[in-house]
């Protein structure tokens, strides 16, 4: 069960991050703060912010396309893609920084105002304070080793502990998403 990747509204939750952080942000960490919303979204909405796929690496939770688009960004070979025209890595190859901001259109209020509650418990601390959170928060989290391996959506569900019919309305809401993004394509 995997959501369709939205790569405007990914690079508007992951710009605003880094609008909260007022400076760049190292990578991991900003991956793990769009995880952390993802899971919440999962909880209050029924859907994620980033419309990502998750694995798991040996630093916890990955937000896979995301992580990919930032590891491309220093390759000058990779076509230019909406994540690169906004949000680029700095002189520092850990971290990202906001180069043009993409707005906000893809994200609704409540994803802003859960952005902004995540930056706030969570914002000021370092990537690997992060990492061993969600190696000990998050039970959907598998170590892989030095490999990484699928997280999917049915397990970040049952480890929010949701009910069968929270269950239910979110992948019945997963599946209205899937089917709206087939009709633009």
């Amino acid at each position: 069960m995997n959501l369709a990747f939205d790569e405007v509204k990914a690079t508007q939750a992951a710009a605003l991050f880094l609008k909260l952080a007022g400076a760049p942000l190292n990578y991991m960490a900003l991956i793990k703060l769009l995880y952390r919303a993802d899971r919440e979204a999962f909880r209050r909405f029924g859907l994620s912010v980033t419309t990502d796929k998750y694995v798991s690496m040996k630093f916890g939770p990955v937000t896979s396309n995301i992580y990919d688009r930032i590891k491309a960004s220093l390759n000058p070979n990779v076509h230019p893609t909406f994540w690169s025209a906004h949000i680029q890595r700095t002189a520092d190859p850990y971290t990202v920084a906001l180069q043009v901001d993409p707005g906000n259109s893809e994200l609704s209020r409540a994803e802003e105002q859960l952005i902004a509650e995540i930056f706030a418990a969570d914002g000021q601390k370092g990537p690997f304070t992060l990492a061993d959170e969600c190696h000990n928060d998050f039970p959907e989290w598998d170590d892989p080793g030095e490999s990484s391996s699928a997280i999917d959506i049915s397990d970040i569900i049952a480890a929010l502990g949701l009910s069968e019919d929270e269950a239910a309305h979110i992948e019945s809401s997963i599946d209205k998403q899937r089917a709206a993004v087939s009709l633009v394509a």
